[in-house]
């Protein structure tokens, strides 16, 4: 099975400025998300796709290819993920006559990837025969959904599913267990991004749950911090990098 690792990274990020290329422990944070995929024993090619020929620079120093720039219509913050893939196959298939049997979507704002759990969520894949695995944490305490808070249009504070607050769960251990997408891997079939409403996930989707040291997308400044801390213990644990 062919599986296509795409790494999606825009050069002008607006909440954290060049972050993609902002150094995080050591190299550029979008270097961590190429060594994990190259190292991976079940990714066969690694590409990035961006419109900063900046990043494009950096992405092929740590051996990713760069075949393209992204256009800048596909680059704006108000586009969704599955314009930019859809980008991605069409190059390829139409300059290379490359089509992968399954993508490996990486985000590169989140950092903490290990080769072999990238290798393990598209073992799930191949051997659930699914249309998508996602990876994710689960989602406690007051992250949990059952426990997030919300106000209607008329100002009333009512439980994110508009039961009363008078409903909610009291304890933790009675809470349904959630899962929340940590962005460490998404495996798909190209197929998704043909269906009439183009998405990630298909029909048939498996999750691979991971330790919650691994959810560290960053789009703040203090989510920055709190990924540069689990760096360091998934570091400390598994060796460098």
């Amino acid at each position: 099975m062919e599986i296509l690792g795409i790494i999606p990274a825009r050069g002008e990020p607006k909440r954290v400025p060049q972050k993609n290329i902002k150094n995080f422990c050591g190299k550029p944070l979008i270097a961590w998300s190429i060594i994990a995929a190259l190292k991976s024993k079940l990714i066969n090619e690694v590409i990035v796709t961006t419109d900063s020929e900046k990043i494009a620079k950096i992405a092929r120093h740590y051996g990713a290819k760069t075949p393209f720039l992204r256009p800048k219509t596909l680059a704006r913050s108000s586009v969704g993920i599955e314009p930019v893939l859809i980008h991605a196959l069409g190059w390829l298939k139409k300059h290379r006559g490359y089509q992968p049997d399954a993508i490996a979507l990486l985000m590169p704002t989140n950092p903490l990837k290990l080769p072999q759990c990238l290798d393990k969520a598209i073992k799930i894949f191949k051997k659930k025969g699914v249309d998508s695995v996602v990876s994710v944490s689960e989602a406690t305490g007051n992250n949990n959904p059952y426990w997030i808070l919300k106000k209607t249009k008329t100002g009333r504070v009512v439980l994110f599913n508009n039961d009363s607050l008078k409903k909610i769960i009291v304890r933790s251990q009675l809470l349904p267990t959630c899962y929340s997408r940590n962005d460490v891997i998404y495996v798909l079939k190209p197929e998704n991004l043909y269906q009439k409403t183009p998405n990630l996930y298909g029909n048939k989707i498996e999750l691979y749950v991971m330790d919650e040291l691994f959810n560290g997308d960053i789009n703040t400044l203090e989510d920055w911090c709190i990924a540069l801390d689990k760096f360091k213990r998934l570091r400390a644990k598994f060796g460098p990098k």
